[in-house]
């Protein structure tokens, strides 16, 4: 890190600065325009989902089938929805999604192991993505904040939810019903949580510290339920004095590698006798990822002022939509 690099001036945010630079210096229309490199890695990364597309087909095919590799229209659409907004808003992906996928009547073993698949790659390059747009900046050599930060979610959600997933799948039969309440249940607080943010107003003050809890609340979240990731952290970051575009980005690429270590546990504990149904794999993964490049792009262009209303506002449809749900079952 640079002594001149704009994410460490004192005057200004320890995470986000760059973004907001971005947001004063240049109108909308002017940030829509793209570099040439900036073009030419973004071509690299389609094809490789190409790649990992066709080995994902590859693999399915052998392993349960070539019947059991569908492409079910609906859930590529709602996967495209909910991805675009999780990786624009920070939230609503396996929050959202997951219930509505038990409502159409797909169980948990068929549900939870797949969105963790789909959004550990679509998280992963989504992260890159916001990286690449200006959303959010990270270093390595040293680690700047935003890595620092990204590096707590990841460590402490990645031990929550190996443990949940554990105690829930291996070693505690839990049923069906009680999944999906504690899926809505979170996201019922989710949604009340964006309200009072959006009534306090926005916190420059940041505080990493009090971001611990809501890593291992947010690991515990996914392990169990496949979502409720999403809307802890970057609801946390937000009362924490993080930039609303740069918490989402932060958010993303957290989210894709704690959702690294739950497919890692999956695949492990299937040596017990769990067994995972892939019916839902090409589907999530082809709307997913899609919408984790398009979505990075939207969260570019628009202000963060209009940020800073969507976050909060989408969290309280979830919460919504969670008492809907949970009205329903």
């Amino acid at each position: 890190m640079t002594p001149n690099s704009t994410d460490e001036r004192p005057d200004r945010r320890n995470i986000g600065s760059r973004a907001e630079q971005l947001d004063r210096e240049r109108t909308a229309f002017e940030r829509v325009r793209l570099s040439r490199n900036t073009l030419k890695r973004l071509a690299l990364v389609c094809a490789l989902y190409l790649g990992v597309l066709l080995a994902i087909y590859a693999t399915v095919a052998r392993t349960a089938g070539r019947a059991e590799f569908q492409i079910i229209p609906i859930v590529v659409v709602i996967a495209f929805v909910f991805e675009g907004l999780d990786s624009s808003a920070g939230m609503g992906f396996g929050t959202a999604l997951a219930p509505l996928l038990f409502i159409l009547g797909y169980e948990p073993l068929q549900v939870v192991p797949i969105l963790l698949l789909s959004e550990m790659l679509t998280g992963l390059v989504a992260g890159f993505v916001h990286n690449e747009f200006d959303n959010v900046h990270f270093e390595l050599d040293p680690s700047n904040d935003a890595t620092k930060l990204v590096a707590l979610f990841a460590t402490v959600g990645s031990v929550a939810v190996f443990t949940s997933i554990v105690l829930v799948y291996a070693a505690v039969e839990l049923n069906t019903n009680l999944i999906k309440m504690y899926v809505g249940g979170v996201v019922v607080l989710m949604g009340a949580s964006g309200l009072v943010r959006a009534k306090i107003g926005p916190s420059l003050t940041y505080r990493p510290k009090l971001l611990v809890g809501f890593a291992v609340l947010a690991g515990v979240n996914k392990g169990i339920g496949g979502g409720g990731y999403g809307p802890v952290i970057t609801l946390g970051q937000l009362f924490s004095g993080v930039y609303e575009k740069s918490a989402t980005a932060i958010t993303t690429l957290s989210e894709g590698i704690v959702s690294l270590v739950g497919v890692i546990t999956f695949f492990l504990i299937t040596i017990h006798g769990v067994s995972i149904d892939p019916l839902l794999l090409p589907s999530i993964f082809v709307g997913g990822f899609l919408a984790a490049i398009f979505a990075p792009y939207l969260v570019r262009i628009v202000p963060n002022a209009v940020w800073r209303y969507v976050i909060p506002g989408y969290a309280f449809l979830i919460g919504i939509s969670a008492i809907v749900l949970g009205l329903d079952a």
